[in-house]
């Protein structure tokens, strides 16, 4: 879906330019390729460190220098191992649920998940924090893989506001329940490094369904996440 205040240039550059300043997602998906696994990952690496030579080149830089030569290659490694690892399925991290039999029936929540993300306009880097929580149906989850869930979802190029969606519906596929609540309050270095450049603006979504589309139920959720831990 394009944003109805956006308009589309001739040559069609205005309009991707316009997108991606005002950070537009046009898909609640991540917009992949149907064929972007067939390439085994040391194929990738090998790749994309070819073309980031080129682009070093084009900037000027001497990949002859010691400090430069390797950058290319550490480049590569770093997309395709760490910061863009949750585009591939086969990282999707696997999830255990244990049966409730203690019958725990109120908020479950874990907060203050560090969050390490990349704008997929940029390619510059969000840092923030998560916060999860759901109410147990017939099954509860291992808090450390709630974690996990967000890291997966936040290792690839990403729209804040489709990752707080990706997290809520992985947590409702896996828990069997609606009641599940995402919070994200997160700082874009494509605000902060360039553009209008404001330091210490950050951005918040948020993503409610089930109970937690009730006014008590969030509040509830909202006063927690927001409660300091005491000394």
């Amino acid at each position: 879906m394009v944003h109805p205040n956006l308009h589309c240039h001739s040559n069609g550059l205005g309009h991707t330019d316009d997108l991606g300043d005002a950070h537009v997602a046009t898909s609640a998906n991540t917009p992949l390729r149907p064929e972007a696994f067939e390439m085994p990952d040391e194929q990738k690496i090998k790749k994309i460190a070819e073309h980031f030579s080129q682009i070093m080149d084009v900037l000027g830089l001497d990949l002859k220098d010691d400090s430069l030569s390797g950058t290319p290659q550490r480049v590569a490694k770093m997309y395709v191992n760490e910061i863009f690892s949750g585009l591939n399925p086969a990282n999707k991290p696997a999830i255990t649920t244990f049966e409730n039999k203690y019958q725990y029936k109120r908020l479950v929540i874990e907060r203050n998940i560090p969050l390490q993300s990349t704008c997929e306009h940029h390619f510059q880097p969000i840092f923030g924090v998560a916060h999860v929580a759901y109410i147990p149906n017939g099954r509860v989850i291992g808090l450390s893989k709630l974690n996990r869930i967000v890291d997966f979802f936040a290792r690839r190029p990403q729209v804040q506001e489709r990752l707080v969606m990706q997290i809520a519906e992985e947590l409702k596929k896996v828990l069997h329940t609606e009641d599940v609540a995402v919070y994200i309050d997160a700082r874009h270095m494509c605000v902060q490094a360039r553009g209008v450049q404001h330091h210490g603006a950050s951005t918040i979504t948020a993503e409610y369904s089930g109970k937690f589309l009730h006014e008590a139920t969030r509040y509830e959720f909202i006063q927690a996440i927001q409660t300091k831990m005491p000394d």
